[in-house]
């Protein structure tokens, strides 16, 4: 079983809000993310073909940025995989008859303010932290920002992760739009070697 199957099985158990595929989280990309306006849950997949040599620096990633965290992944992977996971990560075993839990993640309380705001803009950034009333922030470059939010024990981080749940929700048309083009234009190119290949090919057959 491989990534798209997996998916296939895995998109229409997420329900409300949106889902996002490959999405930045720190040095890696998070292969699904649900987000609602009440939580972030990241899933990553782990097909026949993949390996769990990624599994340490992604949880590196991931846990300091969603409240849920759940690896689907094949029959084969799930021995190895366990150990590897600490007790309030999820596990899904997808199979050819569907999906099952082997074990339902729990809320994740390793949560950091800058690794969250790692999602958004830097000038939603600046949004947000102009909204709280630091004067300036507008003229702060990212670094900065990010220090800030470190070091502030003054700034809610449950009002940060509401502010990047509802911009990154805000941001889906456009990235469905952006993923549309994308397609077009793969599709477009597929096209035009087509017909190129099919040009080359016609001297060739009329010599023959």
């Amino acid at each position: 079983m491989n990534d798209p199957e997996i998916r296939t099985l895995l998109y229409p158990l997420l329900h409300d809000g949106v889902y996002v595929d490959e999405l930045p989280t720190g040095t890696t990309r998070a292969d699904v993310v649900h987000i609602t306006s009440t939580f972030m849950h990241c899933y990553e997949l782990k097909g026949d073909a993949d390996t769990l040599k990624r599994v340490l620096p992604q949880l590196k990633c991931y846990g300091v940025v969603y409240d849920f965290v759940t690896f689907v992944v094949t029959e084969k992977h799930v021995e190895k995989l366990l150990p590897m996971l600490p007790e309030w990560v999820g596990v899904l075993v997808a199979t050819t008859e569907g999906v099952r839990t082997h074990r339902p993640a729990r809320y994740n309380s390793t949560v950091e303010r800058p690794h969250l705001a790692g999602l958004l803009l830097r000038e939603e950034v600046q949004q947000y932290l102009m909204a709280l009333g630091l004067k300036g922030a507008s003229q702060l470059r990212r670094r900065e920002l990010f220090r800030i939010l470190a070091q502030s024990h003054s700034i809610p981080l449950s009002g940060l992760a509401q502010f990047v749940r509802e911009r990154l929700i805000a941001r889906m048309p456009q990235r469905l739009q952006h993923r549309a083009e994308r397609k077009a234009e793969r599709e477009r190119l597929a096209k035009r070697r087509r017909k190129r290949k099919h040009k080359k090919a016609t001297p060739l057959t009329k010599r023959l």
